[in-house]
This record gives C-alpha cells, sequence and structure tokens, in this order.
C-alpha cells in the first residue's frame, strides 16, 4: 500500500498515521489470529475502519472546545443515572434540565405538551407550558395543557405574557391568575416579558406600565405563588437582572439571544418595509453566556442581598455540552433550559423523544466524569 499526505500536512503527522496503518497491517498478518479473533470477533473490520478514517479524523488545533479540562484518568465510565441530582424549585430533578415553555392553541399542542410532559415524568426534568392565555376565559384547550398525571412530582409551570398579566391586573380581575394555576395543577407561574416581539408583532399588545411594576404588583396580590420571569429570546442586561434577582421570585429564566428570536419571528410576519426598517432590533440582546457573567458579577457585588438564587440558562444551548458549560460557570443555582430542540422531537411518536432525553443523559454523565469546565 502507498500513500502520499496531503499538500501542507506535516511530515511528523505523515509518520504517524505510516506507524498506525503498519501496526495494524502487522496484527493482520500474524499467523495465528483466530484465538484473537474469537475473543473479539469485530477486531479486523474495527482495524479496517480505523485506517480507511484515520484522515479523515484529524482535528484541527483552531477546532477544539477550550471551555473545559478533559481528565481521562480521574473516573471510570458513568453507569446509567449517576449524574448527580439538582434541588430546583423545592423539588429534587434528575437531570438539571428545563423544557422550556413552547406552544399553546395549535392542532399539535396536545401531542407536544403530553409527550414532554411524560418525559419530565420518566426522567425527571422541570417543564414550563406554552402561554396558557386561552385559559383565562375558556376550558376548551384545557385538554391541551392538562399534563400534572404525566408529570409526577416534576415542577410545572403554568405560562402568561407580562401584556395579559398588566390587563387582568387594570381590570381587577386578577382571581384568574391564581385559578388558571389551580386548574393547571401547576407548582407556578412563568411570566414572560417581551417588548420587542409585542412592538413587531402585526397584533401586538402595548404595554401601559413598566413590566418591572406589573411584577411587583403580581407579588404583592399573591404572595404565596412561585414566579419565575423570563424574555423571550433576546435575553436581559446587567439592569434588569439585578432587579429581578432582587425580587421575591423563584427563578429567573434567561431565554438569551442565541435561539429562537420572537422578535425576528414576528419581523418575518410583518410586511416587508417593516422587515427593512426593524431587522436590526433582532440583532439587540445578550447571550446565555453574557448572561452568566452579569449574573456572577451581581452576587461577588451583593453576595445575600440577592433574594432570588436560582436561574435557567436557555437561549442558545443547543448540545448537553452548552448546558454542561454554562450552569457549572453559575454562581447561582442553574439549570438549562431547551425549547425548539425538544420540540423537533415532540410532534411525533414518544420513543423519538426518549431517544432524544436518554442522549441527552449518557451526555450529562459523560461529561461529569471526565470534564471539568474552565473559569470564565
Amino acid at each position: 500500500m502507498r500513500l502520499k499526505p496531503n499538500d501542507g500536512e506535516c511530515k511528523k503527522a505523515y509518520l504517524c498515521h505510516i506507524l498506525i496503518l503498519m501496526t495494524y497491517m502487522s496484527d493482520d498478518i500474524k499467523p495465528n489470529v483466530s484465538s484473537t479473533e474469537d475473543r473479539d470477533p469485530t477486531a479486523r473490520s474495527r482495524k479496517r475502519d480505523h485506517i480507511e478514517l484515520a484522515f479523515q479524523s484529524q482535528v484541527a488545533g483552531a477546532d477544539l472546545d477550550a471551555r473545559f479540562f478533559y481528565e481521562p484518568l480521574l473516573a471510570g465510565h458513568p453507569r446509567e443515572g449517576s449524574y448527580p441530582e439538582t434541588p430546583f424549585l423545592g423539588r429534587t430533578l434528575r437531570l438539571p434540565v428545563w423544557v422550556s415553555s413552547m406552544t399553546g392553541g395549535t392542532e399539535w399542542a396536545r401531542t407536544i405538551n403530553h409527550n414532554l410532559a411524560r418525559a419530565c415524568g420518566d426522567f425527571g426534568m422541570g417543564m414550563g407550558l406554552g402561554s396558557c392565555r386561552s385559559l383565562l376565559y375558556s376550558d376548551d384547550t384545557l385538554d391541551d395543557f392538562s399534563v400534572r398525571s404525566l408529570m409526577g412530582d416534576q415542577p410545572l409551570f403554568a405560562n402568561l405574557g407580562i401584556a395579559q398579566v398588566e390587563e387582568l391586573l387594570t381590570d381587577g380581575a386578577q382571581a384568574r391568575i391564581g385559578e388558571l394555576v389551580a386548574k393547571l395543577e401547576a407548582d407556578g407561574l412563568i411570566i414572560h416579558v417581551n417588548p420587542l416581539q409585542e412592538w413587531l408583532q402585526p397584533e401586538g399588545d402595548r404595554f401601559r406600565v413598566a413590566p418591572l411594576d406589573t411584577i411587583r404588583r403580581v407579588i404583592d396580590h399573591f404572595p404565596d405563588l412561585k414566579l419565575i420571569v423570563k424574555e423571550v429570546g433576546q435575553g436581559m442586561g446587567r439592569s434588569s437582572l439585578d432587579a429581578l434577582l432582587s425580587l421575591p421570585l423563584e427563578a429567573v429564566d434567561f431565554a438569551a439571544n442565541g435561539g429562537t428570536n420572537f422578535a425576528r419571528l414576528e419581523l418575518l410576519r410583518s410586511d416587508a418595509a417593516k422587515q427593512t426598517i426593524y431587522k436590526e432590533l433582532a440583532l439587540v440582546g445578550h447571550s446565555a453566556l453574557e448572561m452568566v457573567g452579569m449574573v456572577n458579577q451581581l452576587v461577588a457585588e451583593k453576595g445575600d442581598d440577592l433574594i432570588c438564587k436560582q436561574v435557567i440558562i436557555s437561549g442558545g444551548v443547543k448540545t448537553f455540552l452548552d448546558g454542561y458549560y454554562l450552569i457549572n460557570s453559575s454562581r447561582l443555582t442553574a439549570i438549562y433550559g431547551q425549547a425548539s430542540a425538544f420540540l423537533k422531537h415532540a410532534r411525533g411518536e414518544y420513543e423519538e423523544l426518549v431517544e432524544y432525553v436518554q442522549a441527552q443523559r449518557e451526555g450529562l454523565e459523560l461529561a461529569h466524569a471526565f470534564l471539568q469546565p474552565r473559569s470564565l
């Protein structure tokens, strides 16, 4: 066999590959290989795969993931269920994963919500429902959202937009908030804050007061109601995070820029003129990594003065490695949230979703065994 290195490949790398080939070939031509093959019947095919794929498997230094120290000597391969449990929202999560609020009021809502809730119960995750606005005045879509029986004891939160909450308070109909949480047997309420989305949405609402004032009024009316506040795809700056972490909230959900951006989504539903004028707004916001940094700085400066001490890091969390790095970089108790990744696998058969969540779990277990996040 005659091999030539690719243009630009250094001689050292080339010689290494030749040594690999010689090692495998020498094993293959040994006269007494039957006993070896009996012990490992895949050895011959595996070595051929290694030879054929060796040149395709090179990784450039610039492509390395610099977020972790890789420590291959300190643990054995992880067992199923070995990832540490996470106390969160007064419950215990077997996986530090939050199924972020997604859908309601569509023909797919029941299948999606029920599949996701079942997975949360089976794997020990938490879940925020999509907007429950339709349930404020009617129970026609209640079956789409009634998932408590599938969740077991895992945290489940209802969800309303800040515009609907402001309207209820203005009309003196705030009791409907408590009724909504009760009918869903939810642990509490997520309030999503979305000024840019509403501004760009053709049917969008307009806020008459600052969202922070509305949130404070909800706390005053419902001092025992567990609240989470989130943005919807662009994240929040330091001042907003400071204000929220200083309130008696259960958690703050980042919903950072980098995942589904609802300002851009609504802009795509608008006319061409608006798309031209406002397209840059979709680029405004903060990444999950930036928000972790801001939260850590607030913790360093304020310490125990911060009342809320839990965060859901979502927005641009594409893989378990992203989530593992971010939650282990946070100085507050953290889990990571995903929306579109779960949505992709929740619209069909439940088994497809199970395969996805199992892969997340196994990835987290592997990361916990062998990867140590570097400091931000």
